[in-house]
């Protein structure tokens, strides 16, 4: 990889995988198919599923700037949810909203957390080829397309969560206080969703966004709990993986790897920043369509060709 990831590679790729992993449309699954329709060396190089792919190494530093953007934009919804936690555990109570909004993020994420380290290598070396990509993109647009329909069925009979909130309630400090009125078990189902994103294909946005809407959210109160409950995951897949930067799977592409991850942290700052307005008003509707029409065109003419 390191004789043929240029930088100029290496910044469409990062830049491509900052929109991607926080757009409701799988960056592990586009990882996967992308590279496979251009073909040539791109698909000898970019491969997740082999074993030892510097590719993998490279991956590492994306996620981990993805984090920090994410880590960046709700920094203020951090530093609330982090002293909640902690009066948490000084007072040995969970009552106010930051403090339950904490809680409710520590048992969204434990589940995938322990799912990740014991199914990721084999889910990605098994699944994590381009036909088993492209066929979960098609099922993550259905799931996301299914999720609308439900949830427009069910609306009437909803609680208030459901409905768009009100301009005056779009604060960051109002949706918190709305996400932190979930019962914890609401909000460990929701959390544990995000176990399907193992499934190159599957957008961990997405279905978290679908859960939430199954459960009540409005589209930007489920769009703000997925992000909140990714940002912990994502970062810490990237630090349990950023060792293997700084050993043989990282010779040779670390000036590469810085390049992808700043590249990728510009996207991923404007892409949370846009789809958090994007959903004050609008649905997963245009994404769904999006990865029914990709997945299948990609599923077609890899399996034709």
């Amino acid at each position: 990889m390191s004789a043929h990831l240029s930088y100029v590679e290496a910044v469409l790729v990062g830049a491509f995988q900052g929109v991607t992993e926080l757009f409701p449309v799988s960056s592990l699954g586009h990882a996967v198919v992308v590279p496979a329709l251009i073909g040539g060396q791109w698909a000898q190089d970019l491969n997740v599923s082999t074993p030892e792919s510097p590719y993998l190494a490279f991956i590492v530093g994306l996620h981990v700037a993805t984090a920090a953007a994410l880590l960046v934009f709700f920094w203020r919804d951090w530093l609330r949810i982090l002293a909640g936690f902690a009066s948490s555990l000084r007072y040995r109570r969970i009552q106010t909203p930051d403090e339950r909004l904490a809680w409710l993020i520590v048992v969204g994420t434990i589940p995938v957390g322990l799912a990740g380290l014991a199914l990721e290598h084999l889910f990605r070396t098994t699944l994590g080829k381009p036909i088993p990509a492209a066929a979960f993109l098609v099922l993550n647009g259905i799931v996301m397309y299914a999720g609308e329909v439900l949830r427009r069925r069910v609306a009437p009979a909803a609680g208030p969560g459901q409905t768009t909130p009100p301009d005056a309630l779009h604060t960051d400090e109002a949706i918190d206080n709305r996400l932190a009125q979930l019962p914890m078990l609401r909000g460990a189902l929701i959390g544990s969703s995000q176990i399907l994103a193992l499934l190159p294909g599957i957008s961990r946005s997405g279905i978290a966004m679908v859960a939430g809407l199954w459960r009540g959210l409005s589209h930007e109160d489920a769009a703000r709990f997925s992000f909140l409950l990714a940002t912990p995951i994502i970062l810490a897949a990237g630090v349990y993986k950023i060792p293997d930067l700084f050993g043989p799977l990282g010779a040779g592409i670390r000036g590469q790897v810085l390049a992808g991850s700043i590249a990728s942290f510009v996207c991923a700052y404007l892409a949370v920043r846009f789809l958090t307005r994007y959903f004050q008003t609008r649905t997963l509707t245009p994404f769904a369509v999006y990865c029914v029409l990709a997945g299948g065109a990609s599923l077609a003419w890899l399996t034709l060709r």
